[in-house]
């Protein structure tokens, strides 16, 4: 099986614009004639012009234009209102196709496609999406905590239910998102007992920000990677830029995307 579709757009409900209906109006503007180019089209000439009328019905301008006089005595083009909806057309259905060829990647499985579509439509406002490849899995009971590989050396956990993991169709060495807000990300200046189940990651401090009460920091992991935090000014009045710096997370913090 493969996914395929076409490309049509409508305006107040009906049918104004296909291919065929495109070709009939380049084939126009290259000829000059309804007539001949119905001929090309092998179509009647009254299908032709009941395609161009009903366009026309639909336009906010006219789409041709009559000629009279000259050598072969006159006929017919396009205006340039036609012109601008055919280049229109083209790139939409350039685009259509493109988004059709990235649904040809599930081939007949319908859980692959519906991983695509989550990509191509999620959006978060998240503001640390990072890129990630999927080292272990190891369940227990209902959860499941994924060993995620960061640029560089870095290396977090993520624990996620057993469920998703088999929704998603994870597997060691999938491409994943590390997916975290900003306020579930804790930053410290002094280094976090080893005891601890949270992910704890060393870097750089690159930037500080501030807004308020809230302070924005940018700490640069040792493997390039850049966590945004967000916390209160009050509580981190010892954070430098240059100066390095820990972050906390909880694996139960840490979404996985794809």
């Amino acid at each position: 099986m493969k996914i395929d579709g076409r490309f049509w757009l409508t305006k107040d409900g009906q049918s104004f614009l296909g291919s065929g209906r495109i070709e009939l109006l380049e084939r126009i503007d290259k000829i000059g004639s309804i007539h001949a180019a119905a001929k090309e089209m092998k179509m009647s000439y009254k299908a032709a012009w009941e395609r161009i009328n009903g366009m026309n019905a639909l336009a906010d301008q006219p789409l041709i234009e009559r000629t009279t006089g000259g050598k072969g005595g006159g006929g017919t083009k396009l205006t340039p209102y036609a012109r601008e909806l055919i280049a229109t057309f083209h790139r939409f259905n350039e685009l259509h196709r493109q988004f059709i060829d990235r649904f040809s990647e599930a081939g007949n499985d319908p859980e692959r496609l519906a991983r695509i579509l989550s990509r191509t439509f999620l959006t978060t406002s998240a503001r640390n999406q990072l890129p990630s490849v999927l080292k272990e899995i190891h369940t227990n009971g209902l959860h499941s905590t994924l060993t995620l590989a960061l640029s560089g050396s870095d290396v977090m956990r993520s624990t996620i239910t057993a469920k998703s993991v088999l929704n998603m169709g994870l597997s060691v060495g999938c491409d994943t998102y590390a997916i975290i807000k900003s306020s579930d990300i804790s930053i410290v200046s002094t280094e976090p007992s080893s005891d601890t189940d949270d992910n704890i990651l060393s870097g750089t401090i690159e930037t500080l920000e501030t807004s308020g009460d809230n302070i924005e920091i940018g700490l640069r992991l040792s493997g390039g990677t850049l966590l945004i935090a967000l916390d209160k000014q009050d509580s981190l009045q010892n954070l430098k830029v240059g100066m390095t710096a820990y972050a906390i997370i909880s694996p139960l913090h840490i979404i996985i995307g794809l």
